[in-house]
């Protein structure tokens, strides 16, 4: 049956039925507790309590009949109300349909006005450290050998959960902590504001000359756990935020939230924003797109980018490999054999000369990543996007030469 009523007579039939319907209960409730009571009474108040408790549930029969009638006076109207309400739950706590049409039809050629394709030139401008923030398999140790082969320096990896084929890269004596020797980390950071004081010292008495050669990139890795186990962590990061920079001590310190507690910097929030650019890999970067941002098409952007995308500050990056000729390391100009040598021998780690052997050996051939991890059992297990960064780095140094880029980036030995 549907209601016959005004929409002015809605709100008082509706109140009409809810006064009905409780009272209908309350009176049954009321009627059974005197039939109760005078069934424990003395024979002479037994019908004056029995009289009551029939007029109570007499009264009750009365206001249910009452309810029954404005119940079918309304119509369907109260279980519609549910129905409604129950929608608009819905839709309040839904992706609407509106929002996900927009997501899903993203133009594939789509790119953020903000785009940049050279993160070091944006930290380089801004003259701060990386809080570097990223999981397991978002692309920490691409970036992380991204900005090394850039910025340049010598490369010291702290890391307490180091499996033995991370970090490849580096020298293996440089990557400290393994095995859970917080010991050795912490020793390592007090050596390292030794360090700055004596660069301090130098710089003080010879200018920026007195520290040339000096210069270090440092990663923390998971520093909320070095902030718990070790004593130096805390004035380490604080200590090179503020001053590292300026004598060519960089940091990279990476963890799985960017809060400042999670950097050691409890009460100090300002030198987080201050003293680092902060970069989100992976879900991070996506989730800072869509809740901070409120961005879904710069959500859906990352996501499709996979690790080469990911967000510096409020800037969307996406690394370009064709442009990583810039801010190459500068080596001294030598045409002498033994020097080459020595070179050699000395600056390469032993993933670098597995590569430049193999470019001597074939000095017209150009060597692809795939080549590489196929044919040379150190490479077996390493990310394709590694190798072509070691690449990189080899031609920026003055050893070989790349070709192509992106995904097809090879390198090929040139004197």
């Amino acid at each position: 049956m549907s209601s016959e009523l005004h929409p002015s007579q809605l709100h008082q039939h509706l109140q009409m039925y809810s006064r009905a319907k409780w009272s209908s209960w309350c009176s049954l409730a009321l009627g059974c507790g005197l039939l109760f009571l005078g069934a424990t009474q003395k024979p002479e108040s037994k019908p004056w309590i029995l009289a009551a408790s029939v007029g109570t549930l007499e009264v009750g029969r009365r206001h249910r009949q009452t309810a029954k009638l404005l119940l079918e006076s309304l119509g369907d109207i109260d279980r519609a109300s549910k129905l409604n309400f129950q929608a608009w739950a819905r839709a309040k706590t839904q992706p609407t349909a509106e929002l996900a049409l927009t997501v899903g039809a993203i133009d594939a050629n789509w790119k953020p006005d903000n785009l940049i394709t050279d993160p070091v030139d944006y930290i380089q401008k801004k003259q701060k450290h990386v809080a570097l923030v990223g999981g397991t398999g978002d692309g920490k140790s691409t970036f992380t050998q991204y900005l090394s082969s850039k910025i340049g320096g010598r490369v010291v990896v702290y890391d307490s959960d180091a499996k033995p084929d991370d970090w490849a890269w580096i020298d293996q004596a440089d990557v400290i902590g393994r095995k859970g020797n917080f010991k050795a980390i912490d020793t390592a950071m007090g050596n390292d504001l030794e360090t700055l004081e004596s660069l301090v010292q130098l710089r003080g008495e010879g200018g920026d000359n007195a520290i040339a050669g000096r210069e270090r990139f440092m990663i923390a890795e998971e520093f909320p756990i070095l902030v718990d186990e070790c004593g130096n962590s805390t004035d380490w990061i604080k200590r090179h935020a503020k001053r590292g920079r300026r004598y060519k001590q960089f940091i990279c310190a990476l963890a799985q939230n960017d809060t400042a507690e999670n950097f050691g910097l409890q009460g100090d929030k300002d030198i987080l924003y201050s003293c680092f650019v902060l970069v989100r890999l992976g879900q991070f970067g996506r989730d800072y797109a869509r809740t901070k941002l409120k961005d879904p098409q710069l959500e859906q952007w990352l996501k499709a980018g996979g690790k080469k995308r990911f967000m510096v500050d409020d800037c969307p990056c996406e690394l370009d490999l064709s442009n990583w000729g810039t801010g190459a390391r500068v080596q001294p100009e030598t045409s002498d054999l033994d020097c080459e040598e020595v070179r050699l021998t000395q600056d390469l780690n032993e993933y670098e000369q597995i590569i430049v052997a193999w470019g001597q050996a074939h000095p017209r051939e150009t060597l692809k990543a795939a080549t590489l991890q196929r044919n040379s059992q150190p490479f077996k297990k390493d990310d394709p996007e590694n190798i072509r960064i070691i690449f990189q780095s080899l031609a920026d140094r003055g050893l070989g030469e790349v070709e192509g880029n992106g995904d097809r980036l090879g390198w090929r030995w040139q004197k």
